[in-house]
């Protein structure tokens, strides 16, 4: 993956894309619910990883979580900064998290692998692995598709993923999965997915 090139992307659009995604509001309450339901309630640190706006970030505050967010896009770090002062948020890569081995409690990566060409995926989900503490967990938003395939997202290049190949990948990286929320898609959003894995011990 270009980073640069995503940075620049999202940087370019960035007061459009908070404007239409950079409140919890707009975000789906079946998918809420599920982020509360794996991420809640657990002691310890979880990183919002490609947090953009940090409205995810600070849902999870809102429900006592040590939530801290980290993005590779200046912009979204500076509006979520300014709009959730009392909120953590960094400047930072998934790909070279810097935090101790098995340190986090849990990951959220909503839509944030979805740039990923599929040959990055596996070093991506192995950090991610190395930063959670056993049983940890790891909540991922993707897009859905019959193959691995890249389409023209309106950012930049994005990948959709078969659910039981991408969670072939998360067992491959030390994870199982334990719930994953498809949603079919409606003629305006693409055939999406939720999913809930945790770390195997060891």
């Amino acid at each position: 993956m270009n980073i640069e090139q995503v940075r620049r992307a999202y940087g370019s659009v960035a007061e459009l894309y908070i404007g239409l995604f950079g409140t919890s509001q707009q975000v789906h309450a079946d998918d809420l619910a599920f982020i509360e339901r794996h991420l809640a309630g657990r002691p310890g640190t979880v990183l919002d990883l490609g947090c953009g706006p940090g409205h995810l970030t600070d849902f999870l505050r809102a429900l006592g979580v040590d939530a801290r967010g980290i993005d590779l896009v200046p912009e979204f770090i500076a509006h979520a900064q300014a709009t959730h002062p009392s909120g953590s948020y960094q400047l930072g890569s998934m790909a070279d998290l810097a935090v101790a081995d098995h340190s986090v409690a849990g990951i959220l990566a909503w839509y944030s692998l979805i740039h990923l060409p599929p040959q990055e995926l596996d070093g991506v989900l192995a950090e991610f692995r190395r930063a959670l503490a056993p049983a940890g967990t790891l909540v991922l938003g993707l897009f859905e598709g019959d193959e691995v395939a890249a389409f023209d997202h309106k950012v930049v290049t994005a990948y959709r993923w078969p659910l039981d190949e991408f969670s072939a990948r998360l067992r491959r990286a030390g994870f199982t999965e334990v719930e994953r929320l498809p949603r079919p898609g409606d003629g305006i959003h693409r055939p999406h997915a939720a999913v809930a894995a945790i770390a195997d011990p060891g």
